[in-house]
């Protein structure tokens, strides 16, 4: 984790944060865990800036459904999972995200972006220009379902001239248009980090911590999450021996030796491909705009479609957090490496 020394504007409070979420699929739901730590410090967030999983957790913050959604992705389960997968029978993506957006929908309406509490930017790639799409206005859902659309897994979504797919192809980390906002600090969240190991998420996890405790509500004991996520494992793999599911993209994504090439299917190519070029990406948008914090949650964690897995990345996502805010004094920050220029 980096954290750059921040001076704050005379008179400010020191706790207006301008905040990018970085793409990363199911890792994403870390997210959520970010957030609700901010929000139990009483950091005001002022603008958020947001791609793909980073997008949609940002979006629905923005108009104040957090906490349902919260609630729903941490019961969802490995056949809530299945359930929201809707196949395609065109060329142009697997899965059509019908059903996955109408959820969505169910908790925010179609309300436009202009009309948020909170200045938001969702970030997409378009196929034909081959250029960023920042929306900062207009339809919040078609936002969010053009900047999720995983070329290859998810249709893209036309927009006039426009083919849009997942902004991640281009800008993972969409930190730049946070940079102007008048904010006393500019947060980054990345959830596709190289790690120099193949840590894992029960490794990652705190044994104790009362935030994160509270959090999930106290709800379920050790044996019972453990009991969940075999379950949610068992699941998957059978997902996987049917229809080259995200249990075969998830190994290959933890960098597992022994894998033959015959393990690896379509899926799995895809989203392993995808998420190596957002990690080297999230990279350079770091060293080109340096946040005053940095989040990292390493991609070896869990795999981009592990979405049984919410409870647990979220407590991930406010431990981390809890850690770079512990840092932060009054009106500075503890380390005392300064901020580049520019």
């Amino acid at each position: 984790m980096t954290v750059y020394r921040h001076d704050c504007p005379p008179g400010s409070s020191g706790k207006r944060i301008a905040l990018t979420l970085g793409s990363g699929g199911a890792r994403g739901y870390a997210h959520i865990g970010v957030l609700q730590e901010l929000v139990a410090r009483d950091y005001e967030v002022v603008a958020i800036s947001g791609c793909s999983m980073g997008a949609l957790v940002g979006g629905i913050f923005a108009a104040g459904k957090l906490e349902p959604y919260r609630q729903w992705v941490e019961e969802l389960g490995s056949f809530g999972v299945l359930r929201l997968l809707d196949m395609s029978f065109t060329s142009m993506g697997a899965m059509q995200g019908r059903k996955v957006m109408s959820k969505i929908e169910s908790f925010i309406g179609d309300v436009a972006i202009e009309d948020l509490p909170i200045p938001f930017t969702a970030v997409a790639t378009d196929l034909m220009r081959q250029r960023e799409v920042w929306f900062q206005r207009g339809s919040l859902l078609k936002a969010i379902r053009a900047s999720i659309a995983i070329p290859g897994v998810f249709t893209p979504v036309e927009d006039g001239p426009r083919l849009l797919v997942d902004g991640g192809l281009l800008n993972p980390l969409p930190i730049i248009s946070n940079v102007s906002v008048h904010a006393d600090l500019v947060m980054a969240v990345n959830v596709t980090a190289n790690s120099p190991n193949l840590v894992s998420l029960e490794e990652l996890l705190p044994v104790e911590c009362p935030s994160c405790d509270e959090a999930r509500g106290g709800k379920g004991t050790n044996g019972e999450r453990r009991r969940g996520d075999r379950r949610g494992a068992l699941m998957a793999r059978r997902f996987q021996e049917s229809a080259e599911s995200e249990a075969e993209a998830d190994r290959a994504e933890r960098g597992n030796a022994a894998l033959g090439r015959k393990d690896w299917g379509r899926l799995a190519t895809i989203l392993t491909s995808f998420d190596i070029t957002q990690a080297a990406l999230a990279r350079y948008k770091e060293a080109g705009y340096p946040p005053d914090i940095l989040v990292e949650i390493p991609k070896t964690v869990c795999g981009s479609f592990e979405f049984h897995r919410a409870r647990d990345l979220i407590r991930l996502g406010r431990h981390l957090t809890c850690q770079a805010l512990d840092r932060i004094e009054t009106c500075g920050i503890v380390e005392q490496t300064e901020k580049p220029a520019g």
